[in-house]
């Protein structure tokens, strides 16, 4: 436990795309026994057995299956997408003869301002057509190779007093001073094939700056995408420490919810839902009996209390860094909190040793929605919505607790151990392993 942020900074470093996250995940899960299976394929399920799937790539599902009888599922979902930027078809766009700048367009809600001035790089999937096959290959470039500039404050006076960013204008990344510069043969190069094999690609500029461990105690750490990379990194680990007796252990990361989840392999997809029923069809189990006992932790950090602006939380519902799991509600159900998930959840980490801490947003200011409602429109099931406090969510380099990487995994592990049963509707019983909390701190 003592090098687990820098384990998370590395999967992070790793994990420039939502294609490059999955890859990552794939890569633990692989290290863990768990088997690669194709929705394509026909499935053959064994007992004590783990297994993943993905979707487009950018969305995976691994679970395990319990030894014994199946009683439920114990599920929990987060995403890979982060806010950033996507090259266009035609990426290249030249500037008075002198530059080449790239053609993009923003993914998701980003700080502005946060990108400039730093070095990028570009990162993604390539699509080749060779003969009769076209397959997909993930790229990489990992080279502090674009920029975006700011504008000089002598040449724009209201830089600092309410500057507008024009994403069309201001945020185009300077590539190159070669007239024959071209992304096309930057990937010829990179992956050493022809220019006319290129049929298409999914391009994403990205902060290239590594992760670091901060603070006068060393308490703190900022990294790029720690939304929501910090939850998949957590819930993947408990994952791959637990089985078991008699659940499911399902672990979901989707792509798009920076988006609004509504793709194909998004959380609003019936991406769980198809894994659910043919893992209910193997084990010849009635998937609504299953449901009916199941939980889901949906997985998306938090809004830490801002030094610098304490009056934009809720007085009372605003958590702090390395102060434990936070537990979101909302009266309108962007999360999927309600009564009895979050005191099912919060019996969970008191068994585990990890506090925890509650957020909801000041009831004059509107909050953003995550996976567990979008989800449950699909996959209904009792449902609590958690993250991690952290400082500028969406900007391009983010700030979280050291503590609170080890509370996120000593409680997901704690999850994945417990035996919940239904004895009727608003009545349940519980039953957690005694846990300590392994701390993080000496990093």
């Amino acid at each position: 436990m003592a090098n687990m942020t820098h384990e998370l900074i590395e999967f992070i470093n790793q994990s420039p795309t939502p294609f490059h996250a999955v890859e990552s995940c794939a890569k633990i899960l692989e290290q863990n026994g768990f088997v690669p299976l194709g929705e394509q394929e026909e499935w053959s399920l064994q007992a004590g057995k783990g297994y993943y799937v993905t979707r487009n790539q950018s969305s995976i599902i691994a679970f395990r299956m319990p030894r014994g009888k199946v009683h439920n599922f114990l599920i929990t979902a987060s995403h890979t997408d982060s806010p950033m930027f996507k090259l266009k078809g035609e990426a290249i766009s030249p500037a008075f003869d002198r530059y080449q700048r790239l053609n993009t367009e923003n993914y998701g809600g980003s700080i502005y301002s946060s990108w400039l001035d730093r070095p990028l790089s570009l990162a993604g999937r390539v699509v080749l057509a060779q003969n009769d096959k076209i397959t997909s290959h993930l790229i990489n470039f990992d080279r502090d190779l674009l920029i975006i500039p700011n504008v000089a404050i002598h040449l724009n006076r209201n830089v600092n007093t309410g500057y507008s960013y024009n994403p069309a204008v201001d945020l185009q990344p300077l590539f190159s001073q070669g007239k024959d510069a071209s992304v096309k043969k930057l990937i010829a190069q990179e992956l050493n094939c022809r220019e006319e094999e290129i049929a298409g690609y999914d391009l994403f500029v990205y902060n290239h700056m590594s992760g670091t461990v901060l603070g006068v105690n060393n308490e703190f750490f900022s990294a790029p995408r720690i939304d929501n990379l910090m939850c998949v990194y957590g819930t993947l680990q408990g994952l791959v420490s637990e089985e078991s007796a008699h659940a499911v252990n399902v672990f979901f990361a989707a792509d798009n919810e920076e988006t609004g989840s509504a793709t194909k392999q998004g959380a609003g997809s019936i991406f769980l839902s198809d894994v659910l029923d043919r893992i209910c069809e193997a084990v010849q189990s009635d998937r609504r009996r299953l449901l009916a006992s199941s939980f889901m932790i949906s997985a998306d950090n938090a809004h830490a209390k801002h030094p610098n602006h304490p009056e934009l939380s809720d007085p009372q519902n605003a958590p702090h860094m390395n102060g434990g799991v936070v537990i979101k509600t909302n009266a309108a159900q962007k999360y999927a909190t309600d009564g009895i998930s979050a005191a099912v959840f919060g019996e969970i980490c008191r068994h585990a040793n990890v506090p925890t801490q509650p957020f909801a947003n000041r009831s004059d200011m509107a909050g953003g929605s995550t996976l567990g409602s979008i989800s449950n429109t699909k996959v209904p099931l009792m449902t609590v919505d958690i993250g991690m406090a952290q400082l500028a969510m969406h900007s391009a380099y983010e700030t979280a607790g050291v503590k609170d990487v080890a509370y996120l995994v000593n409680a997901m592990r704690a999850f994945y151990a417990c035996n919940l049963t239904v004895e009727k509707d608003g009545c349940y019983r519980l039953s957690c392993a005694k846990r300590k909390v392994e701390e993080s701190s000496d990093v």
